[in-house]
């Protein structure tokens, strides 16, 4: 049982880097000499590193917002795990727990719908950033329901 929860709670830390990682890097779009993430516009001109602010448009404030939400209820739903640990009767469920991590799993599935969709369709390919935030999805909505499964055992 030990090893159970200690896997579990690797693999919870491992998505929550991952959300970390992809809602910070600067990694969505890339493509020739610019790169585009969720907070910046780069590009390399004349030997520089050039950045300006994301464009101001509701897509891409609502991917911010579901994207930091997502790392919120991930880390939330840590804090709720190591909290029930200890807390949680002989035999009790982790549904609080699983509850925020598959609305962590919700938030960044929208997120990334949202940007595949709205995102300028022009001669750049998805970063690094967007597929650890597609990797990330699955990865929590397991999690989540790892935690609807698992039991508290002594």
């Amino acid at each position: 049982m030990l090893l159970i929860l200690l896997g579990v709670l690797v693999l919870h830390l491992i998505i929550l880097i991952l959300l970390i990682v992809s809602t910070a890097a600067s990694a969505w779009s890339v493509g020739g000499d610019r790169s585009t993430d969720l907070w910046y516009n780069c590009m390399t001109t004349n030997g520089g590193y050039h950045c300006k602010p994301a464009s101001n448009e509701d897509w891409i404030q609502a991917v911010q917002a579901l994207m930091i939400l997502s790392v919120l209820f991930c880390f939330f739903s840590l804090i709720a795990f190591v909290y029930q640990l200890f807390q949680l009767v002989k035999g009790g469920r982790f549904f609080f727990t699983a509850i925020f991590q598959i609305l962590a799993s919700v938030f960044v599935m929208c997120g990334a719908i949202i940007y595949t969709v709205m995102s300028p369709d022009d001669s750049s390919q998805y970063g690094y950033a967007y597929v650890l935030a597609w990797v990330a999805f699955p990865l929590c909505l397991i999690s989540g329901l790892i935690y609807i499964v698992l039991r508290k055992k002594e």
